[in-house]
């Protein structure tokens, strides 16, 4: 009896050791506000939308200790729509990974995940994140694989001196082409001090395989270059972006046809977009605001946004938010103002929410 209680110690102790060095946390975001919309042809549209400032989320991720400085990480990550309960499209179809993470070595892991090209803009070059009115993809394009790519592998650098490199590899998985549909990209990250910044560039191969009967389909790659950065003074933090993209759908629009125009706008297989914004600490909160400009060099279509907003923190977790973006059009461009989950439907938006992050 003795020798069975000692057993039992000695299990329960290794047990207890296993739990310490292995953890999983439940994370996510409920998003929502009122949304208002003008100048489309869809009209005046008022509506409560889920995900205006940051998609609203639920996720997992977790971390286990295999010893010698190396770790195994997985993270899984579902949308929600708070406005009706819903869930949004597939079950962990924001983040699917596993991976292994070592300090001296890097991170690669393997999934569903981010490219370096929208954690650049999101993260670094746009004060709204990516999110609220004013974002930067209204105008520079990040849609689709351009936001994350399945099947894909990635590679995180440790940083020295300030200095990283990711780079993604997303395998096409055509049968009979190992070219058609793959993507790769690759970043230079420099982060210390004031001083974040990011030169990204990200390739997508467009083809399709032949299947049966059907030939197969050879299309331009799309190739998107972007330099962004930030710099915090203190009370003001500036913001930069620049990108350039070329070939056929590397700069899509939203909304194929927003405004009704007779001649539907045509998407830019060569354009650059620009972006100037700062954030600035005020009263509790912090002021928002930006520039951005399209230059459409095929079709002269080109766009200039104006996005402002205030961001106050109710708490560490909690913030209220009101924004107010307006798109000016040229030559029958198609650029809507839209928001973190949807595109929106004309040029002008208002929008007036609750964050809470948990």
């Amino acid at each position: 009896m003795k020798k069975l209680t000692l057993a039992a110690l000695i299990i329960g102790g290794f047990a207890a050791q296993a739990q310490a060095q292995s953890n999983v946390t439940i994370y996510g975001i409920a998003d929502a506000g009122i949304v208002g919309e003008r100048g489309g042809s869809a009209g005046s549209v008022t509506k409560v939308t889920s995900g205006v400032g940051s998609a609203s989320r639920l996720g997992f991720r977790g971390t286990e200790d295999l010893g010698g400085g190396v770790a195994a990480i997985f993270q899984l990550e579902a949308g929600t729509k708070i406005d009706t309960g819903e869930s949004d499209a597939a079950f962990f179809q924001r983040q699917a990974f596993v991976g292994l993470k070592s300090k001296d070595l890097g991170t690669v892991t393997l999934g569903r995940q981010y490219t370096m090209l929208y954690n650049a803009l999101s993260k670094i070059a746009d004060p709204f994140g990516a999110g609220f009115a004013g974002n930067a993809k209204n105008l520079f394009p990040t849609g689709g694989a351009g936001t994350r790519v399945s099947n894909s592998i990635v590679y995180s650098s440790p940083s020295m001196s300030g200095f990283s490199v990711d780079a993604l590899y997303g395998m096409g998985e055509q049968a009979g082409d190992t070219t058609a549909g793959r993507q790769f990209g690759f970043g230079l990250n420099y982060a210390q001090g004031p001083l974040n910044a990011a030169l990204v560039y990200n390739n997508k191969n467009n083809d399709t395989a032949a299947v049966g009967a059907t030939p197969a389909v050879r299309r331009d790659r799309v190739k998107n270059t972007l330099l962004a950065a930030n710099y915090d003074f203190g009370m003001v933090k500036a913001y930069f972006g620049y990108e350039i993209d070329k070939g056929a759908g590397s700069s899509p629009l939203p909304v194929a046809n927003a405004f009704g125009y007779k001649v539907a706008p045509k998407s830019s297989a060569d354009s650059t977009a620009l972006l100037l914004g700062a954030g600035v600490k005020m009263g509790g909160g912090t002021l928002l605001a930006s520039y951005i400009r399209k230059d459409d060099k095929q079709n002269n279509q080109d766009a200039n946004q104006f996005g402002i907003g205030y961001l106050y923190a109710l708490s560490k977790r909690t913030s209220a938010y009101a924004m107010v973006a307006k798109m000016s059009n040229k030559n029958g461009a198609g650029y809507t103002i839209g928001n973190n989950t949807e595109a929106g439907s004309g040029d002008k938006a208002y929008n007036l929410g609750v964050r809470h992050t948990f």
